[in-house]
């Protein structure tokens, strides 16, 4: 974790230095500075420096992670990374779902209606995937 947070606060460096240099470029050729591309990249600057600290607060409270000692190997991060599930089709679903509801942007807000419906049947489906039928525990 040491790495991602220098390198989160060389990006928030980064960011702190363009938003300085776009507000003075776009003052120079507009006379005036453009409001927000410069809220946009200050907040750059305001995002990096949040999650540097999240992950400096979480590493002083958990144990040193392998990649943090010079000794670690690879297979010490081994192990299981999570439970999913083999056979469903649910996120399938919930995808076709949120795709139709983005194109509902370009299109019409009436699509939107006709996929919010098919979403929160995904949705509840996908939750309560494990409380019926064989996979019930």
């Amino acid at each position: 974790m040491k790495t991602n947070i220098v390198i989160l606060l060389v990006m928030a460096a980064y960011f702190a230095v363009a938003d300085i240099a776009y507000g003075v470029w776009t003052y120079l050729e507009y006379g005036a500075v453009e409001p927000i591309g410069t809220a946009a990249i200050g907040l750059l600057v305001i995002l990096s420096l949040f999650i540097a600290y999240y992950l400096n607060s979480g590493m002083k409270r958990t144990a040193t992670l392998p990649e943090d000692r010079p000794d670690g190997n690879i297979e010490d991060e081994s192990g299981e990374m999570g439970f999913f599930s083999p056979y469903s089709w649910w996120p399938l679903v919930i995808g076709a779902t949120a795709a139709i509801a983005f194109a509902s942007l370009a299109v019409g807000w009436w699509l939107f209606f006709i996929a919010a419906p098919f979403a929160i049947i995904a949705v509840v489906g996908f939750v309560f995937e494990y409380d019926r039928y064989a996979h019930a525990h």
